[in-house]
């Protein structure tokens, strides 16, 4: 398990923001704030690699410059991007809240489902209300842009539409949750509380789900790009390419390891690391 306290280079603000190509304003303002997570998603790939290769990423800040910023050719998971953009936001001046949320989709109970994605409650100086951001979660549903922590209420993110809704809980913090307009209708995507969580609490999580044999990213590989015109996600030895305006879906089976290498290579913009076997 990689040391939470280890560092091997700073963080640099300005290089992240050039990797993701985002010029605008550096004031922690809601256009900040928007076009930054938007800027991030559309930049750097979600990909499980080194999970599927059999080892858990490193939580250190350097060690993500390194892989997410200064690589280039490389993406991550959610503990990966959400703590990159998170030292982001706190540079930009963004008070910022750890969390640990249920991924539910197609779940019959949330309870079912234990703590294994990480997101972020974002505090602008002059807005009172806390945002759930989120560059990370490696789905469809997944938030495009900030939403305001609303109970019941619409929210249009870069021509995606999200709602956070209260679900029954027993502990004492109100149980939220993301729902997004998928297929005609609302689908969960994940349930959390707004307790703080600590650096230590990703790296016990972030071992256990890229080395459980019993965890889906151990098992195959699972890679999404965005852009502005489509969702690529490579599901094992699907390629299926979702185009934003219409939501008109394509899938190719991908036939073989040199043909899975070339997408990654091509459509996502990935090195996969040599020796990895991506198809089983």
């Amino acid at each position: 398990m990689a040391d939470s306290a280890r560092t091997t280079a700073p963080f640099s603000l300005d290089a992240y923001l050039g990797r993701i190509g985002w010029a605008g304003g550096r004031r922690p303002d809601p256009d900040t704030l928007r076009g930054v997570q938007l800027a991030h998603l559309r930049a750097i790939p979600f990909e499980n690699l080194d999970a599927l290769g059999g080892r858990a990423p490193s939580l250190d800040l350097g060690d993500l410059m390194t892989k997410l910023v200064h690589g280039r050719r490389r993406g991550g998971y959610c503990y990966e991007h959400n703590t990159l953009f998170a030292a982001a936001l706190e540079a930009l001046g963004v008070r910022v809240t750890r969390l640990t949320a249920r991924v539910v989709v197609g779940a019959d109970r949330f309870a079912d489902r234990p703590r294994t994605h990480m997101a972020l409650l974002a505090e602008l100086p002059d807005d009172p209300r806390p945002h759930l951001v989120d560059v990370g979660f490696g789905a469809l549903g997944s938030l495009l842009e900030p939403v305001p922590l609303t109970a019941d209420t619409e929210f249009h993110d870069a021509g995606r539409r999200h709602r956070l809704v209260h679900a029954p809980h027993r502990g004492p913090l109100e149980m939220w949750v993301l729902e997004a307009y998928l297929a005609g209708g609302w689908q969960a995507q994940y349930a959390f509380t707004p307790e703080p969580f600590e650096p230590s609490d990703y790296e016990v999580i972030n071992w256990h789900v890229a080395t459980n044999p019993r965890s889906p990213f151990a098992r195959r590989p699972y890679v999404q790009r965005l852009t502005p015109d489509a969702h690529l996600l490579l599901d094992g030895d699907r390629l299926v390419v979702t185009r934003t305006g219409d939501g008109t879906v394509t899938e190719e089976k991908v036939a073989d390891e040199a043909r899975a290498r070339r997408v990654l290579a091509e459509e996502f913009g990935i090195d996969a690391p040599e020796g990895l076997t991506l198809l089983r």
